[in-house]
């Protein structure tokens, strides 16, 4: 079994947080709530890079900041209306804001 991390990020709304994580190539794998009124747990995966994403109030604090490393840095900063900037470190980042304050700060080397 490989080992792996696997973040979790506080949503209000998990359908809406689903749909933008989908705007940068995400797929949504499974959700799961204790009752059909109750909060969702979801996870959304891009290849390798897992995320779990939740409206339970006690599992994370918006304002978060992951960094994913990805292979399109500059398709997806252009997506999302940005620009991705090289680093000293030979690295091109740009960083996003989701829809509840997480920051997601996206690079891939040069």
């Amino acid at each position: 079994m490989d080992e792996q991390a696997f973040p979790i990020l506080r949503v209000e709304d998990a359908a809406a947080a689903v749909r933008w994580y989908e705007r940068l190539g995400f797929t949504h794998l499974w959700e799961h709530r204790f009752e059909p009124e109750f909060p969702a747990f979801v996870q959304v995966a891009r290849g390798e890079a897992m995320l779990f994403l939740s409206e339970h109030e006690g599992d994370a604090r918006p304002d978060g900041l992951v960094y994913l490393r990805l292979r399109d840095v500059d398709d997806i900063a252009a997506r999302f209306g940005t620009r991705a900037r090289d680093t000293e470190w030979g690295t091109g980042e740009c960083e996003l804001r989701d829809p509840d304050g997480n920051r997601l700060r996206i690079g891939m080397e040069r």
